[in-house]
């Protein structure tokens, strides 16, 4: 199967050949990955890039790159189901949220702009964990160089609101920054050329404060269309739900597998996008086991218990997959 790979592609192709750091072809690597289509004939490419991150992760030093302006390149390698990025301005609450619920230790403050490097944090979903980043303010000085690389890769944008200010504004504000970095959260029209589509979910912050309920009303009914959630990350108020929120979000199932004869690992799922077939399930498990998958037993959304499935068979949240290779 020809693999169609995309201008897109070819040019974050090119980059990649001409970055001179780890750091910039992890990010030209990263595009390609992101743009590349999804299909048969894309895997054996996406795990020979997967494979090239992970080795240029592994050589790229823990402090930043200076870029040839002068100014600092940030990396972030992805960890857990899914990265998500903190986004929002001064005093919204980005840094409380990430404390809150990661074992991440950011500084927390009542002036403007305490955060000034990306500071990543695992949030515990039930039995997955997701990767939550805490980055400056949108409208910080000298963060553009890096943050809208950060933004670009990420596989959801956490749009943080006070809910204590003015909430529509804040958020126009937010999608206003980040049309600066071809990054939209619908789908454009005629797909303009190197235009990023991102998931996305909004935290209204501080609920707890007076008129929080009322800003909040607004906020969601001016976007309706964009998921919401909202909590204090201050006083605890709605914590619980924004981890349910995150993973609807995300637009993903957890799918759990067993080796022929034994029990399923019900503690390590596999995540994948809604819609994943067991033929990908396989290909990221193990990047010959596609090839080499004769056919698998479902237990969950098929008819029956362990009922026999080809390759092509839609799976569900919380099905449990035996390959048969």
């Amino acid at each position: 199967m020809p693999a169609n790979l995309t201008p897109q592609y070819f040019e974050a192709e090119r980059r990649y050949r001409r970055a001179a750091t780890p750091h910039e072809k992890i990010e030209a690597l990263e595009e390609m990955l992101s743009v590349m289509p999804k299909h048969k004939g894309t895997d054996k490419l996406r795990a020979e890039l997967r494979t090239k991150i992970a080795k240029l992760s592994a050589e790229a030093q823990k402090r930043p790159q200076i870029g040839k302006k002068g100014s600092l390149l940030y990396h972030v390698p992805k960890e857990g189901a899914a990265q998500a990025i903190l986004l929002g301005f001064p005093n919204a609450g980005k840094s409380q949220i990430l404390s809150a619920v990661t074992d991440a230790a950011p500084n927390v403050a009542d002036y403007p702009f305490t955060t000034q490097m990306p500071i990543p944090g695992m949030m515990r979903y039930e039995d997955i964990q997701i990767q939550l980043v805490d980055v400056p303010a949108v409208n910080a000085p000298q963060v553009d160089s890096w943050l809208g690389n950060l933004v670009r890769n990420a596989d959801i944008l956490l749009l943080v609101i006070d809910l204590g200010e003015e909430a529509v504004l804040q958020l126009e504000g937010i999608l206003q920054w980040l049309e600066g970095f071809r990054v939209v959260l619908e789908e454009p029209a005629g797909d303009e050329f190197r235009t990023r589509r991102k998931k996305v979910l909004v935290i209204g912050n501080k609920v707890d404060l007076p008129g929080a309920a009322e800003n909040y009303r607004r906020l969601t009914s001016a976007y309706p269309q964009l998921p919401a959630v909202s909590l204090s990350a201050g006083g605890g108020e709605g914590l619980a739900d924004l981890g349910p929120a995150l993973y609807r979000a995300l637009e993903v199932m957890r799918v759990y597998t067993k080796a022929p004869g034994q029990k399923a690992d019900m503690m390590d799922p596999v995540v994948m996008p809604l819609g994943s077939t067991v033929e990908e399930v396989a290909a990221s498990v193990h990047k010959d086991f596609a090839a080499r998958l004769k056919f698998a037993q479902v237990w969950g959304s098929s008819k029956f218990e362990g009922q026999k499935v080809n390759k092509q068979y839609v799976l569900q949240e919380g099905d449990i997959v035996e390959l048969h290779i």
